[in-house]
């Protein structure tokens, strides 16, 4: 695939490709870290370890090219989300 402002495929990186089993021709690095991984519920396929943490180690779900429209779907929805809360609690107080 051709880079884009969808698809970015970083082959000089020293971990590329940084999931196991990967294509590397249709690996996508546009989202090297992923940006759902805030997100209790993601699109993906994490793990949970014994501490509560998201390893996403895995899932290759943002590096997958036909992902990019639902990633991006996803995120503006939690943005939206986020940003209702905020209204619902009003604006925030300076802390000292």
């Amino acid at each position: 695939m051709k880079n884009s402002s969808r698809f970015f495929r970083n082959t000089s990186c020293a971990h590329f490709p940084c999931h196991p089993n990967a294509d590397p021709e249709t690996f996508n690095c546009l989202f090297c870290y992923c940006p759902l991984y805030f997100l209790p519920e993601c699109i993906g396929t994490p793990r949970w370890n014994a501490n509560g943490i998201k390893d996403c180690t895995l899932c290759r779900v943002p590096h997958q090219p036909d992902n990019y429209d639902r990633i991006i779907q996803k995120l503006s929805a939690a943005i939206r989300e986020l940003a209702a809360e905020g209204r619902e609690k009003g604006p925030r107080q300076p802390t000292e």
